[in-house]
């Protein structure tokens, strides 16, 4: 052999064996087999959005338990909406009588104040001429009444003339009625008359609050001219606040005096209180067909304020309805939902793959994934699935719901432990109770 040949021959041998490592290389990178790639991912799966999967060990780790919709003797319930009202008599306008220069406000927003408390002390150089009025009436009044006591006493002793001593007693009376009303007047300012009789004469004329509560909206200012007429603040006691339902004509028969009320505050995280019917109107809401009924609420708390919007659930009897134990409710993004166990859940994973069955191969592979913490092939899965619900009456620790989609009739539900599935579905969420 040529030295010509000998290079070309040992040039091929080269280019064989760089194939041969090229292909060994490309077979070890090979993707996995199907079957290894669905046992990785078909197992230790615990679900995203409505749908979560957990094995036995896992459930019984949690301490989740499965039981079923029960049909329970609950109240049945007339829902309305409406919203929270304080009685007239338990609201006020503070206004003046006289109008005048705010000297001094004694008083914040949001403070409360009892009846009779001084809120604002106002200026008024006309109450100077009425308290010498007053004094002046006062001074008079004096001979008068000596006058009208000597006829008094002629009158008994069949001494006088009848003419005079109707004159004595007509200016007697129209004195004394003269001095009543400027007292009452002085006394509505707040103007002591016993002070003003003293001597004590004074420009400043308190304003007190006509009952106890918290103070409002404040409209005057230092130095602003109030006039009467005119509110410069206001004043809510919240002690007897109640709610005015909406009822319609459909549900108004079944509405009485004395029925009990569960309410929801919508914009506090419905929040639950308790009523009671004390009243309902008898004419038509503002042409809506619908009649207000009037709640009164036990123990109303701080946070409770008129105008707040409320959603009333009034008892009217009991009736058996599908109800499931509170801690099977949960709720997210101010939706309520429970889990069902969806049918045929389990058995999609225990006959998973049964045509492809190696004893020894699912020995192996059952102790290598228990060795690395996951779930072994044959371990038993449970599916669930978050359903939509709306809620109605609780009691006696079960609480009424009519889920959003139609459900099978032997259906499973998550009795307890919904609330580790809502948070691994779509994070922290809250319990209705």
């Amino acid at each position: 052999m040529n030295r010509t040949s000998y290079i070309k021959k040992s040039i091929f041998t080269f280019f064989c064996a760089a194939l041969l490592l090229s292909g060994l290389s490309a077979c070890n990178t090979t993707e996995k087999p199907a079957e290894e790639k669905t046992e990785e991912t078909a197992h230790g799966h615990e679900g995203h959005g409505n749908e979560i999967e957990l094995s036995d060990q896992q459930i019984n780790a949690v301490g989740i338990l499965i039981g079923k919709i029960e049909q329970k003797n609950l109240t049945a319930v007339v829902k309305a909406s409406g919203q929270l009202a304080v009685p007239p008599q338990n609201a006020a306008q503070i206004n003046v009588l006289s109008g005048g220069i705010i000297r001094k406000i004694n008083v914040i927003e949001g403070q409360r104040v009892t009846k009779g408390q001084v809120l604002v002390t106002m200026e008024n150089q006309e109450m100077i001429r009425l308290q010498q009025d007053y004094l002046a009436a006062k001074s008079g009044f004096t001979y008068i009444e000596a006058e009208y006591n000597r006829q008094q006493q002629l009158k008994a002793a069949n001494a006088g003339t009848g003419k005079a001593q109707q004159l004595a007693e007509a200016n007697y009376n129209a004195e004394r009625s003269k001095i009543k009303a400027l007292e009452h007047q002085l006394q509505q300012l707040g103007i002591s008359p016993k002070k003003v009789a003293a001597g004590n004469i004074t420009s400043l004329i308190p304003v007190t609050a006509p009952i106890q509560g918290t103070i409002g909206k404040i409209s005057a200012e230092t130095g602003s001219y109030a006039q009467p007429g005119v509110s410069i603040m206001d004043i809510v006691d919240n002690s007897k606040i109640h709610a005015d339902l909406i009822v319609f004509e459909k549900d108004l028969a079944s509405i009485k005096i004395g029925q009990k009320v569960q309410f929801r505050l919508t914009n506090q995280k419905n929040q639950e209180i308790e009523g009671q019917i004390y009243g309902i109107n008898k004419s038509f809401e503002n042409d809506s067909k619908g009649v207000v009924v009037h709640a009164v609420i036990k123990n109303p708390g701080a946070n409770l304020i008129p105008g707040m919007y409320v959603t009333g659930l009034i008892g009217i009897g009991i009736a058996i309805t599908p109800a499931v134990p509170i801690d099977a409710v949960v709720r997210s993004e101010g939706r309520q939902y429970i889990f069902i166990v969806e049918n045929g859940a389990e058995d999609q994973h225990d006959h998973a793959n049964e045509k492809d069955h190696d004893p020894a191969k699912e020995k192996n592979h059952k102790e290598t994934t228990e060795a690395a913490g996951t779930p072994a092939k044959d371990t038993k899965m449970t599916h669930f699935k978050k359903v939509e619900v709306s809620t109605g009456i609780a009691e006696l620790g079960y609480i009424q719901i009519n889920p959003m989609e139609k459900l099978p009739l032997d259906v499973k539900v998550v009795t307890k432990g919904a609330f580790y599935l809502q948070s691994k579905s779509s994070g922290p969420a809250e319990h209705d109770h």
